[in-house]
């Protein structure tokens, strides 16, 4: 389907301009036609590009905290009777974030010319979350948009939140990483060398504490630019690397099965599934339909793809909880959760429950994993550097005989 903008005339006089949706320009004319007689013009309306010079200043990534307060506000204002295509511009046109901004008030133009909600947002925002679209679609379909947009504003708040604790809780030990690559560097390229000078000038046999760090500052003095282009190049490999299939699967098996972390993202897997399917049914989507949703949703490539083996089955007939019994790196609580809720006729509300359940256990684990990591940090940067304290004082007995 191609979208067309269009100026024409009615019966009675009036100019009027809008977009419709057709197969080609002969049946946007045809569609045009039924309320107004007289087309003045005619264009196709050409999809944005994604190129460089195209792209908003700042990114093209959703805010997913904005993304929440503006489907919030468009579900109080739907609640107060406003039309949607209003209510798009008038919320659209008053958020700060230009990128929200730009798509929802398109999205009202399109709506306003008799364009379909999900279609003109899935259009105007290819950025947005495919649950959001979805969502839309079935409110659409079911006549209440405004329990889809109040659905999907408790959804992202709940998503934004758990990304705001994962970053806060991690701020403190990238920090002490810095700080400590920081003063690596200084001691390797400044401070040793200028103690490697002296201990030559006085001469005399040094340590050999002393003489590893020496060689260690030697080598990164003279090696550094090769160290950083090696670093920089397995860098760029791996990231070419994880966007083909197979290292996508590989990145998603290396999650999994990580000693501390693999449980973590086990857990916040199993959170993503629940909470995402629990919003999809709750606004009216069938299983099927809310599988295939949730299934794109999912960060992590192998829990995705045992997903999406799911959607054949349950298409031919079988029950959710009997599928998801076959998915191997689904806890199996929330297996159970799922085949229980299935034969109580509560499947929403179970999965809200469960989801609920692993997302705190996902933050729970994340705060304990943070908790054993900040000391054994600590203890590798006292090893490390009493290592340099006593390299550095053991020649001094040496120097003073010397001197």
């Amino acid at each position: 389907m191609a979208t067309f903008k269009y100026k024409a005339m009615t019966k009675e006089g009036m100019q009027i301009s809008g977009v419709v949706q057709a197969a080609d320009q002969y049946a946007a004319a045809d569609q045009i036609r039924a309320t107004a007689p007289v087309i003045l013009s005619l264009n196709q309306v050409r999809e944005k590009s994604d190129s460089f010079w195209n792209m908003e200043i700042g990114g093209n990534k959703i805010n997913l905290k904005n993304l929440s307060i503006l489907c919030s506000q468009i579900a109080i204002t739907l609640r107060a009777g406003v039309p949607i295509a209003r209510c798009l511009e008038m919320i659209g046109g008053q958020t700060e974030d230009k990128l929200l901004r730009k798509i929802f008030l398109q999205t009202a133009e399109d709506v306003a010319g008799g364009a379909g909600l999900a279609n003109s947002i899935k259009r105007n925002g290819p950025q947005l979350p495919a649950t959001l679209i979805e969502t839309l679609r079935a409110g659409e379909e079911s006549g209440n948009i405004e329990r889809a947009f109040s659905e999907m504003a408790q959804y992202y708040e709940k998503q934004y939140k758990t990304q705001s604790k994962i970053k806060s809780a991690l701020s403190y030990p990238i920090f002490v990483v810095c700080v400590a690559i920081v003063v690596l560097i200084v001691v390797m390229v400044v401070v040793i060398p200028t103690l490697t000078q002296t201990f030559a000038e006085l001469g005399g046999d040094l340590p050999v504490m002393t003489k590893m760090l020496i060689g260690a500052s030697e080598f990164f003095s003279k090696y550094w630019i090769f160290m950083v282009i090696v670093i920089l190049a397995a860098v760029l490999a791996w990231k070419m690397y994880v966007k083909t299939d197979k290292g996508i699967m590989t990145q998603g098996r290396m999650q999994l099965g990580m000693p501390v972390l693999g449980k973590i993202h086990r857990m916040s897997g199993a959170a993503e599934f629940a909470n995402t399917m629990s919003m999809l049914l709750s606004s009216g989507l069938n299983v099927d339909r809310a599988i295939s949703i949730t299934a794109k949703t999912l960060n992590n490539s192998v829990l995705r793809k045992e997903t999406e083996s799911m959607i054949a089955r349950i298409e031919e007939g079988h029950p959710l909880g009997e599928c998801i019994r076959d998915c191997k790196d689904y806890p199996r609580t929330l297996q159970e959760m799922c085949a229980m809720g299935e034969e109580t006729g509560e499947l929403d509300s179970s999965l809200k429950v469960i989801g609920d359940f692993y997302t705190n256990e996902a933050d729970t684990a994340t705060k304990d994993a943070l908790a054993k990591l900040e000391p054994t940090m600590l203890v590798l940067l006292a090893v490390f550097a009493g290592f340099i304290v006593i390299s550095i004082y053991l020649p001094m007995f040496t120097m003073y005989n010397l001197m």
